[in-house]
């Protein structure tokens, strides 16, 4: 039994790998088609001539055996596959987005099948050509055909866009082209439709009705009956295949009620009841529960990314996608993609991701635990803030804070410090995330510097406003930390927590006992490759904490000999 379960397993992730594969590919085939296609229609503001010149070169690969395969055959794959996700889907629920790009890629069928049908089918039964002024004539003949293939255009090329933008927006360099194809989002349906447009009101071609009558009572008259009677076929088959993919649907949907359910506890506070079979992610948006989900539940953003905290071991184990996903963020082992697990048994989840994620979160780490790290950890709080708010309006107060922490982030921004939280009047900044550990203890004095520096430009901007200067506390230690994504499921941060950490907050607090202005650790100074200078060292006991640590008392790193020499402090 448990074998059988095991090949069934398999099968299931075999077959999402193939079915994401064989999407990509049969529409990129289909890019490749429409965007020449609409290049072609654009030509017809400069002439007929230029259209079907490009023509001309379209046409030996697409009417090519080879061209005439891969193209029909990513055009029934691209449409099967769009039955069988909603099919698949156990709710309706979905993102606006998913949403368009579902209804515009059904319209497209009705939309295409005489203009379709007739082209071809005429080419490959008659020995009529099919060129240009044949194309234009028909689409014109009639009102209805003319505004069908306007609509046409549109619909396709925002089924295109939508499903182009939304699986290149988790690239990491789709950001860096956006503008370009931003451009020819916007230009070449509209130059596409001014070229069909003119080529319509073209004088010498636009003698439509006269073309298509004569070749209507043409000796292949019987032949264009029967290529005409295929639109009707093709419409009532396409709308046959809707219906019993929802009526699968909904069968399915019973059948999975009567055959079991677990019970998904939220971090939410939300409890639901699910069938069996549904994945999380189908879960909580059938509940109505936002949740992040950048690529539509592909396995390609890994933004759904859930925490198990109840049920891991009952879960059965990640497929090829969702292993390939999660190794890419460096997820922890009881991190899940919520599109991709379908438990069995009742779990309970949190979400990692704030359900509005950008694409960004896709690359950021993958779970709240963090990993040992070594770190240099900087405190900085602002004195007399408690004077401050109480000899002003609470409106000046704020005006004043948001210029104080705004060059407290350019400072950090100079010296490549990392902002991790600030509370009230204070905050935590760490340094040495990335690149080597004694870097960042050279990084966080220059960013010390950096700080005072900024803060008596700032009080000589705001000497009308400020009964006295601005002062600062600083505390500076380093070692090992726990650093990670922790925080609230809908707003976590980068931050770090340890024992070395709670020393650094220590520190800064006795830069009031000791009158100065920066207190660092001796070893933090020694790391960055300086020596203390003995005068300015002192023996301090930190709460919580056995034994004494040896510190600087410092009203500037320029006071640590050879900071200078060691050191470039970024100008202002």
């Amino acid at each position: 039994m448990k074998n059988k379960r095991s090949i069934r397993k398999n099968y299931i992730a075999n077959l999402a790998h193939w079915e994401r594969r064989l999407r990509l590919g049969s529409g990129l085939i289909l890019v490749a088609f429409v965007v020449p296609h609409l290049t072609n229609h654009a030509l017809g503001i400069f002439s007929f001539e230029a259209m079907e010149a490009l023509r001309d070169w379209l046409a030996l690969v697409w009417r090519s055996t080879a061209g005439t395969v891969f193209l029909y055959g990513a055009m029934v794959s691209h449409f099967a596959l769009a039955l069988y996700s909603l099919f698949r889907r156990t709710t309706l629920r979905m993102s606006a987005w998913e949403a368009a790009q579902l209804i515009l890629g059904l319209a497209i069928i009705p939309l295409l099948a005489f203009h379709a049908i007739f082209n071809r089918m005429v080419w490959e039964l008659t020995t009529t050509e099919v060129d240009y002024q044949l194309v234009i004539a028909t689409i014109w003949y009639k009102d209805f055909e003319t505004w069908r293939i306007l609509l046409l255009v549109l619909v396709v090329w925002a089924h295109l866009v939508i499903g182009l933008h939304f699986w290149g927006r988790v690239k990491a360099h789709y950001p860096t082209f956006l503008p370009f194809l931003y451009a020819i989002a916007v230009l070449l349906p509209v130059l596409a439709l001014l070229g069909f447009i003119r080529s319509g009101l073209n004088q010498p071609y636009s003698g439509g009705e006269k073309y298509v009558d004569r070749m209507l009572n043409s000796p292949f008259n019987h032949k264009l009956q029967f290529i005409q009677s295929l639109e009707p076929i093709t419409l009532w088959t396409f709308l046959g295949l809707l219906v019993g993919v929802l009526l699968a649907r909904e069968v399915n949907r019973i059948y999975a009620m009567r055959h079991g359910v677990f019970r998904l506890q939220h971090a939410g506070g939300n409890s639901i009841s699910v069938p069996v079979g549904r994945s999380i992610l189908e879960a909580v948006r059938a509940a109505g529960i936002p949740h992040a989900s950048v690529c539509g539940g592909r396995a390609r953003c890994t933004t759904c990314r859930v925490r198990i905290s109840w049920g891991l071991d009952r879960l059965p184990p990640s497929g090829q996608l969702e292993a390939t996903a999660l190794k890419r963020i460096n997820a922890q082992p009881n991190v899940r993609l919520a599109c991709q697990t379908r438990p069995q048994s009742d779990v309970t989840i949190t979400p990692l991701v704030p359900a509005n994620a950008s694409p960004e979160e896709a690359y950021k780490a993958g779970g709240l635990s963090g990993s040992e790290q070594k770190i240099v950890a900087m405190f900085v709080d602002l004195r007399g803030s408690t004077a401050l708010g109480q000899s002003r309006m609470p409106y000046d107060v704020i005006f004043i804070l948001n210029q104080f922490f705004a060059e407290l982030a350019e400072a950090l921004s100079a010296t490549r410090g990392h902002y991790a939280h600030f509370a009230g009047d204070g905050l935590l900044a760490l340094y040495g995330l990335e690149g080597e550990f004694q870097q960042g203890c050279r990084d966080v004095l220059a960013g010390a510097a950096e700080m005072l520096d900024r803060l008596e430009l700032l009080n000589k901007r705001l000497n009308h406003e400020l009964d006295e200067p601005l002062r600062i506390g600083i505390g500076i230690h380093s070692g090992e930390a726990i650093v990670g994504t922790m925080g609230p499921p809908k707003a976590p941060t980068l931050s770090a927590i340890g024992d070395n950490i709670n020393i650094a907050a220590r520190l800064e607090a006795k830069t009031k006992v000791f009158k100065c202005n920066i207190i660092v650790s001796s070893d933090t100074v020694r790391h960055a490759g300086l020596i203390p200078d003995p005068t300015t060292e002192h023996k301090v006991a930190v709460r919580g904490r056995k034994g004494e640590i040896m510190v600087l008392a410092l009203d500037s790193v320029n006071d640590i000999p050879g900071f200078h020499q060691l050191i470039i402090t970024p100008s202002i």
